[in-house]
């Protein structure tokens, strides 16, 4: 997985995480009780009162809608940052017109901050919204000391969930990097044994399908003996056979690992990928040659498509597998041509039954699509 795909709450613990929000959300909430006291209270009278309930009863919804949008700390929806642009202009609106305990609105909102905004922005941010607390304050000519504690909040609060995010960045870097040194520490151990299967019985198997073709050579004068070395040359050649598609198998690798190995790629290479795989496991000669597509088709948008963004999507039905590799890159401008890479995998695929398709989407970026009939090559 990407980074940005592994640090989010919709994994598998999503909906507990996501309630766990929700709880902590209404526990904050709370302290929203001082401004609805300014409305039932008498504080605010007539036409002020309905206004303030109105932006109130908003800034909620708002501020609810945009932590609950998102998957995750680091899995923004395309309306996190509508939300969080009204959830601020909503809080700034609050505090100016009404200050005393409504500048607490600014408070929330340097929780989104830290939650949603990259550290920089999030920096600047919240020194934003503590200018925003202090004039305010200074507008509505509030005490000294509720400005000064309300300011003092915006900043604590600031520095501690950005804190939080950036501790919850690392915490994943490390789990990720430690998947990767796992990873590679079995793909070197499989290594290893293609290398000694192939080193050891390779060399042994070879030489008694030689010293058998001597020998039946030699034997030709008994056919009883010629047949039986015949047999040994037979059944060494297959087991030679079998030896060299194990070291195959084991050199090959799964769909699984191409995966993770793309996201590995395109993330060094600065382009967030998004993998969506949907369906039954792939038959064994399908796997590798899925592997083998993406493998590829990866390699050509690191190289090519100048990509921010990647999606990497695998179906499998009773009907056909496909693969779908898009891009929002701007590479190749002119007529898209098949490279030998492509033209490559086009023959692999097209000797399981199946079609490549490679050129220009309709969005913008490339789209290579791998689509094979399952029939054929389940049956191959």
């Amino acid at each position: 997985m990407s980074f940005a795909e592994r640090i989010t709450f919709g994994d598998a613990d999503a909906k507990p995480s996501r309630k766990r929000r929700l709880l902590g959300i209404s526990v904050g909430l709370v302290y929203l009780v001082f401004p609805v006291s300014d409305i039932v209270g008498g504080t605010l009278t007539g036409a002020r009162a309905v206004w303030a309930a109105v932006l109130l009863v908003t800034f909620v919804a708002s501020f609810l809608a945009t932590v609950l949008v998102n998957k995750g700390m680091f899995d923004h929806s395309r309306l996190t940052y509508p939300l969080l642009l009204v959830t601020s202009v909503l809080g700034v609106v609050g505090a100016t017109a009404f200050g005393g305990s409504w500048l607490s609105l600014p408070v929330y909102t340097v929780v989104l901050y830290g939650f949603t905004l990259p550290p920089l922005w999030a920096v600047v941010a919240v020194a934003a919204q503590l200018a925003v607390v202090v004039g305010a304050g200074l507008v509505n000519h509030d005490d000294a000391d509720t400005i000064i504690v309300l300011g003092l909040q915006v900043l604590t609060l600031g520095v501690l969930f950005i804190s939080v995010r950036n501790t919850r960045a690392l915490t994943v870097k490390l789990r990720l990097a430690q998947d990767e040194v796992a990873r590679l520490a079995a793909t070197e151990e499989r290594l290893r044994i293609a290398r000694d299967l192939h080193d050891l019985l390779g060399h042994s198997l070879s030489l008694i399908v030689l010293k058998s073709e001597l020998a039946g050579r030699l034997s030709e004068d008994s056919p009883q003996a010629h047949r039986e070395i015949a047999d040994i040359e037979t059944v060494a050649r297959k087991a030679l056979t079998e030896v060299r598609e194990a070291v195959t198998g084991y050199r090959q690798r799964s769909l699984p690992e191409e995966l993770d190995n793309a996201r590995t790629v395109l993330r060094a290479a600065g382009v967030a990928a998004e993998v969506r795989v949907s369906g039954t496991p792939l038959p064994e000669l399908l796997d590798g040659l899925f592997g083998w597509s993406v493998r590829e088709g990866v390699t050509n948008v690191v190289r090519h498509a100048r990509a921010t963004r990647c999606e990497i999507k695998v179906t499998f039905d009773a009907g056909h597998a496909t693969l779908e590799i898009m891009d929002n890159g701007t590479g190749g401008d002119g007529p898209y041509e098949m490279g030998s890479g492509l033209s490559g995998l086009g023959e692999r695929v097209a000797g399981a039954g199946g079609t490549v398709e490679a050129g220009p989407a309709r969005g913008g970026g490339h789209r290579l699509r791998v689509l094979v009939p399952v029939g054929k090559e389940a049956c191959a």
